[in-house]
């Protein structure tokens, strides 16, 4: 687990640089088409950087507030922190801060940019329709996230996609607009390479970024899984936690797109089979899942 914690947070800045790195590139191909030059680069590192202060610093509270989900008193539910003393404990990291989402739905998920300033978010349903075992190991995956760093990690992976679709955005509208065109009306053959290039990263640069972000929010819910069955030393009991959630059809009611890989299932009750579709899945499939902690 500890070889985990130090890969998160060597393939955090690998990935913090490769994509920063691209998002300057784009900058630079957003410069040449507008006829900005280098000072393109400026603005994509300035977008970047505005969006990393604000996501590291205000990230939680913003996906807090699109969920609407709100602290949790010990005296309403003293089963909840009953269950998350412990298992902190278990864990060893600092306990959590407790909200919950007043929903009948089954799911939780996990925010915070690290152990000292987590928060565990659990829906109404999964209070109240899972038995201790069930809950303990929802609430053991989510903390196996706290503790490997995976919140910071996908944080830095959603504001590096959230960059470079911004950028790309940009870009496609200025061919929509008309002024890519206009801005380098006399240019040579440079700017017109450029201009393609550009419009080529335009269109796929928003889909292939989603498509790495999707691919790494799979594997990080695998490997929670694993992880936080180690925490409780009882598999069976998130096994059968997930197994009440994929009978359950109903999806989440303050379920946004914005935030839906940050649930232990996906809110939407979204899981395409076939291989094709299955990338744009942000989990893996449930039976899966359920399959490989039962070989634990």
């Amino acid at each position: 687990m500890y070889d985990r914690i130090a890969a998160n947070k060597r393939n955090s800045i690998i990935l913090f640089v490769l994509f920063f790195l691209f998002n300057l590139f784009l900058g630079m191909v957003f410069g040449e088409i507008f006829g900005l030059g280098y000072f393109g680069i400026f603005i994509a590192f300035f977008i970047a950087l505005i969006l990393i202060f604000v996501s590291f610093y205000k990230s939680d509270s913003l996906v807090l507030s699109i969920s609407q989900a709100k602290e949790v008193q010990e005296k309403e539910w003293p089963h909840l922190y009953n269950s998350v003393d412990g298992l902190s404990i278990a864990a060893g990291i600092p306990k959590p801060k407790l909200y919950m989402i007043d929903d009948p739905a089954i799911n939780a998920f996990a925010t915070g940019r690290d152990p000292k300033h987590a928060v565990i978010v659990v829906t109404k349903g999964a209070a109240q329709r899972l038995n201790r075992l069930e809950l303990e190991g929802v609430i053991a995956h989510e903390m196996s996230h706290i503790k490997n760093f995976d919140i910071r990690f996908m944080m830095l992976v959603t504001v590096m996609v959230g960059t470079a679709a911004l950028l790309s955005n940009i870009i496609l509208r200025s061919f929509l607009w008309g002024g890519a065109g206009n801005s380098n009306r006399k240019g040579g053959g440079i700017q017109i390479a450029f201009i393609v290039l550009g419009l080529i990263l335009a269109i796929l640069t928003p889909i292939i970024a989603q498509l790495i972000k999707l691919a790494i929010s799979r594997k990080r819910e695998f490997l929670a899984d694993a992880d936080g069955a180690l925490i409780t030393r009882y598999p069976k009991g998130l096994a059968d936690a997930l197994r009440k959630i994929n009978a359950d059809v109903e999806p989440l009611k303050v379920a946004s797109e914005a935030t839906e890989n940050l649930y232990i299932s996906n809110p939407f009750k979204k899981n395409h089979k076939s291989w094709f579709k299955g990338m744009f899945n942000t989990h893996p499939p449930i039976e899966e899942r359920i399959a490989a902690l039962d070989k634990m």
